[in-house]
């Protein structure tokens, strides 16, 4: 019986390009995004992970959401918001390769909420990659650029959402580019 190699994987590590999801994508609240309506993406986004996609990356979110924990939306209500995410992604012409969430508050005690890096692990192992070395992480907390490190990802910081706030207490690592938004960190990545 002749034996053939695997098939290859659509993309590597270094092809993959990692989201949070509230304030990188979509209008963060303090009072938490609870509905649908009260889903709102930044005017570029959309357009950016289309534009990943296309270039043959693949696209992840990775997102805190302890709202439910908190008891102000549901698992329902955030797929969704997860479902029309997804929607306006693909009529852009791109695609969510993975969505991974963390439903538990910050005294749960899980392994998933970040800054541990457990919803990028997910996501590795969802997506069968061996590593997520060469990855990025986008973010616009302090949270997100710490569960980028811990997981081995690229990291930058978006200014959008609760990022301006992080950069002007340097919560990052020297090194860590800054980027007005999520579009303008795809253009960077685009050009190479």
């Amino acid at each position: 019986m002749t034996q053939h190699p695997p098939a290859a994987l659509p993309f590597t590590s270094d092809r993959l390009v990692i989201l949070d999801r509230d304030g990188v994508i979509n209008q963060d609240s303090e009072a938490y995004v609870k509905s649908l309506a009260e889903f709102t993406p930044y005017p570029r986004a959309i357009d950016a992970i289309a534009q990943l996609s296309q270039a043959g990356y693949a696209v992840a979110i990775a997102t805190n959401q302890s709202g439910i924990a908190r008891g102000y939306f549901d698992a329902d209500t955030l797929e969704q918001m997860h479902a029309h995410l997804t929607a306006l992604v693909e009529r852009a012409g791109g695609k969510l390769n993975d969505i991974a969430y963390c439903p538990h508050g910050p005294d749960d005690g899980c392994d998933c909420r970040k800054p541990l890096p457990g919803l990028l692990n997910r996501i590795q192992d969802t997506l069968a990659l061996t590593t997520l070395e060469g990855s990025w992480m986008i973010g616009d907390s302090l949270r997100d650029l710490q569960a980028g490190e811990a997981a081995g990802c690229h990291q930058a910081l978006v200014r959008t959402g609760k990022g301006k706030h992080t950069e002007a207490r340097r919560q990052y690592a020297d090194g860590t580019p800054v980027f007005d938004d999520l579009a303008t960190f795809v253009d960077w990545l685009l050009a190479g």
